[in-house]
């Protein structure tokens, strides 16, 4: 059914035709629309549900946790300062190995203090061991909540699943959108049934005390699973594609214009949108330029970008996270994908923009494969103000 949605309301709708038992959430700008249509939903009666109302995002990690531990599926959603509050039991809730999805609002961390958007929250938590899908437009946050909730609750799989979508670009922004209808839904997603539960009638431990000699096992099998998850999804999104309609092809990467490209932007969610603009009114100018577009950051698809990448001679990573201190998150991954490879751009360059809501316009994607040439970047802020750097700031 097509419909004009607001991105927050969209995700609520399609959540709601997954049916969770358990939904818990804490406001938090810009995801509290998404959980308030689902409280709403739930008091009309829309929706079977137990909505829990807590006095913070701990308490409704916590929650929702103790709601799939009991073998009923689960819902969540939170952004910045909100999803670090929980991270004590994003950690936990994937060493339990634990089924659930979340949908992060990507939003700025304080401090200073900022409710605009880049991805630093959930990039800060890439390794608890959770499937972290990025969307670019509404209605692939639509469709990546299935995929997610499909995936995490495989029983080869049985992990938790993130879906980011960028703060007030996507959560407020209107879109027509193709939604599902129930009965795909349930052919997609049928009623979640647990490997394991908390059960008197069968009592077993969650989350118990591993000494040095079980630890080192219990990483080990997140980490092997993640690796059979790169096999998994697109399986999943071959099967998501037969019932809606909607190809993603694998789900793990997506190529625009990558296979003659000369130079190529990588990057992550809603920036995709404007840098496809860019390729497209480029190569009607004769230029060789591409885009490659990560959806699934974990776990990390390296074979996918050494394939799509290898004959490009000049690659940007544009990250809109930084590891202070170090080398940005998602051009540490790029050139991680071309360690000990025979074939490898010649230039891999590393730009930071749109930190705390800044935006990223065309003529800052243009700058970006302007500056791209032979001399290689090792990482540079695009459109840093220096009039605005003072000497308490490090400037």
């Amino acid at each position: 059914m097509r419909e004009f949605l607001e991105g927050s309301r969209a995700v609520a709708e399609v959540i709601k035709l997954c049916k969770p038992g358990v939904i818990s959430a804490y406001p938090i700008t810009p995801q509290t629309h998404i959980v308030e249509e689902l409280a709403q939903m739930v008091a009309n009666g829309e929706l079977n549900s137990q909505f829990v109302n807590v006095e913070s995002e701990h308490s409704a990690a916590s929650v929702v946790l103790g709601g799939v531990a009991a073998g009923v599926r689960s819902y969540t959603a939170t952004s910045s300062q909100g999803l670090l509050y929980m991270a004590e039991v994003i950690f936990n809730i994937a060493g339990m190995r634990l089924p659930l999805v979340l949908t992060c609002a990507n939003r700025a961390v304080s401090a200073p203090i900022n409710i605009w958007n880049d991805q630093q929250d959930s990039i800060s938590l890439r390794d608890a061991g959770w499937i972290q899908l990025y969307a670019e437009n509404n209605q692939e946050a639509v469709d990546f909540h299935l995929i997610a909730y499909r995936l995490s609750e495989d029983k080869s799989m049985m992990l938790p699943a993130m879906v980011c979508m960028d703060g007030f670009i996507l959560t407020h922004g209107m879109e027509p959108l193709d939604m599902p209808e129930q009965d795909k839904v349930d052919k997609f997603l049928p009623d979640y049934k647990p490997l394991y539960k908390l059960d008197p009638a069968e009592p077993l431990t969650m989350g118990l005390l591993a000494d040095p000699d079980y630890y080192l096992e219990t990483r080990f099998a997140i980490q092997d699973t993640l690796k059979d998850v790169l096999g998994f999804i697109p399986k999943i999104s071959k099967e998501f594609s037969g019932i809606f309609g909607r190809d993603y092809k694998d789900c793990l990467i997506e190529e625009y214009f990558t296979k003659d490209a000369q130079k190529v932007v990588v990057a992550m969610g809603s920036v995709c949108g404007t840098i496809k603009e860019v390729v497209d009114e480029l190569r009607r100018k004769g230029k060789k330029v591409g885009l490659l577009k990560i959806i699934s950051y974990r776990p990390f698809p390296y074979a996918k970008v050494y394939e799509a990448l290898k004959n490009v001679t000049c690659i940007a990573v544009l990250d809109k996270a930084v590891s202070l201190g170090a080398f940005a998150p998602l051009a540490i991954e790029i050139k991680a994908a071309f360690s000990g490879k025979k074939k490898s751009p010649k230039v891999i360059s590393s730009f930071i923009a749109g930190l705390g809501g800044r935006d990223i316009t065309p003529d800052s994607i243009k700058e970006i494969f302007r500056k791209l040439n032979q001399k290689e970047i090792a990482q540079e802020f695009i459109d840093l103000k220096p009039e605005l750097l003072r000497e308490e700031y490090g400037g």
